[in-house]
């Protein structure tokens, strides 16, 4: 009897494990999958007061396009409401974000790394203490010369102050994972003639591209992501999506900006859902860089 109690353990916490996991898959879902359902209906029905279920069956949807889905919203979105505008404004300030902060972040923090000094630390610290503030401090001190300069509302002044936010976190997340390459490779690579620049761009990087990877994502999480910075330094004309989609929430007044609001969140989250799926092997490597021995 205690024998077939032992074997039927593992199976029993399998099973629990797997409907947690299910159950937790779910939850965390849901409200991605129902509002990609709710954007190919009609306000009417996806925020109907008198029934909810209308969400699910689209009787206005039907009444109104003659089908039980519509494209409507992200034709207004993207085409009445230009919000491709908004895309490639924020396509600009991710890719300029991601490549200033890794170039610096991958030069300071390899150069850090390797330094002797106790200086190497208090810039550390000093960094860390930097990206502990709050944005809006940065943001309300390149206001002035912004404003002087008539900078203000062009994509470089979100560009300048997203990557000052951003560059004490990278440079602190690289010069982790350098310190846990072994010297010796830098070493061994000088010896058999490269420089150092050298040893660090054809040994050390390749070794160090999960670690990169990991942190250019987070560096593209922040400025994609962003909403603060980038509502106030950013002019109505280069508005990113995020503000974008807030502007559409501003104006619910008027008929169908709140579906122009929900097709813009898909349309928002699932390049997100693309982008770690396809990155996830080098995300994995990246965050357990530790292990790595000489």
């Amino acid at each position: 009897m205690t024998t077939r109690v032992a074997d039927r353990r593992p199976m029993i916490l399998r099973v629990v494990m797997s409907s947690f996991l299910v159950l937790w898959l779910i939850v965390a879902a849901f409200p991605f999958l129902w509002t990609l359902w709710g954007s190919f209906k009609v306000e009417g029905d996806f925020f109907s007061k008198a029934d909810w279920l209308n969400a699910l069956t689209g009787p206005l949807t039907i009444a109104e396009t003659g089908g039980s889905f519509t494209s409507s919203g992200y034709y207004g979105a993207w085409v009445q409401e230009e919000f491709w505008r908004a895309a490639m404004n924020s396509l600009t300030v991710v890719v300029c974000v991601v490549c200033i902060s890794l170039t610096f972040g991958t030069l300071g923090g390899y150069a850090l790394s390797r330094s002797p000094y106790r200086y190497a630390f208090w810039l550390l610290l000093i960094s860390l203490v930097f990206r502990a503030m709050p944005p809006i401090t940065l943001v309300s001190g390149y206001l002035l010369p912004f404003f002087e300069w008539n900078l203000w509302g062009h994509l470089p002044t979100a560009i300048i102050v997203l990557v000052a936010i951003n560059q004490p976190f990278t440079l602190w997340m690289l010069t982790s994972f350098f310190r846990n390459i072994p010297k010796d490779l830098d070493e061994s690579a000088m010896m058999d003639g490269c420089s150092r620049f050298q040893a660090f761009r054809h040994v050390i990087i390749p070794v160090m591209w999960p670690g990169v990877i990991t942190t250019g994502l987070f560096s593209f999480l922040l400025a994609y992501n962003d909403f603060a910075v980038t509502a106030m330094l950013l002019s109505k004309e280069n508005q990113t999506m995020i503000p974008k989609i807030a502007s559409f929430l501003g104006t619910t007044q008027t008929k169908g900006n709140v579906m122009f609001a929900v097709s813009s969140v898909i349309s928002v989250t699932a390049p997100l859902f693309l982008l770690v799926m396809f990155f996830q092997r080098q995300i994995v490597s990246g965050l357990t860089a530790g292990a790595v021995k000489g």
